[in-house]
């Protein structure tokens, strides 16, 4: 097996982007200068990766999603279709005088997620927001504040409605702890933290 990147000839790779070993680039996808992405990821029908913007291993971006700088996406992140991850604070194409804005008239923002978390089928974050380890945003969300590390956040704004494992199904309250029915994880809630239980594995 090559360790060669497949990039398809209708994607838009700038040059200047760096494509690590065995990822996909799909049909129509653009990657723009500056942007660095890691090993073993895909990268869907008509996604784009703006400028600049860092994804980890394993990454999945999936068809149609907006990816803005300054986004930063550690391993294992999943972006569902659709998605958007917003850069402008206080969107305007005008500046108060009526002139066109260009980029120094604002400051972009990023979406940071880390590692493993998921991001459902068109669901909005708007910068700037940090997304937790192993978090999942349900499919439609719009996220506005942080979200903790294994938390599940759902609707319009996002609020919490649980928490979730790293084989991404909900944890099952168990008196004090919280246990994940596929691996048979259990975790502890520290102050609103999720603290996973060494050894705890079934």
């Amino acid at each position: 097996m090559t360790d060669a990147a497949v990039v398809e000839p209708s994607s838009d790779v700038s040059p200047e982007a760096s494509v690590g070993a065995r990822t996909r680039v799909w049909h129509l996808a653009q990657v723009r200068e500056g942007a660095r992405v890691g090993a073993d990821c895909i990268i869907g029908r008509g996604a784009y990766i703006g400028p600049g913007v860092e994804l980890g291993d394993a990454c999945k971006v999936q068809n149609y999603a907006l990816v803005y700088e300054p986004a930063r996406l550690a391993d294992g992140v999943f972006i569902g279709p659709a998605v958007v991850l917003t850069n402008d604070e206080f969107p305007r194409a005008v500046t108060p005088d009526g002139g066109l804005k260009t980029a120094e008239d604002w400051t972009p923002v990023g979406v940071s997620i880390d590692r493993g978390a998921s991001i459902g089928a068109r669901a909005v974050a708007v910068a700037p927001v940090t997304i937790g380890a192993w978090a999942l945003v349900a499919a439609g969300a719009v996220v506005t504040k942080d979200v903790p590390a294994h938390a599940i956040v759902v609707g319009v704004p996002a609020r919490q409605v649980g928490w979730v494992g790293r084989a991404g199904q909900p944890l099952v309250a168990e008196g004090d702890e919280w246990r994940c029915p596929v691996t048979g994880e259990r975790y502890r809630d520290s102050g609103g933290e999720l603290v996973r239980i060494e050894g705890s594995e079934a």
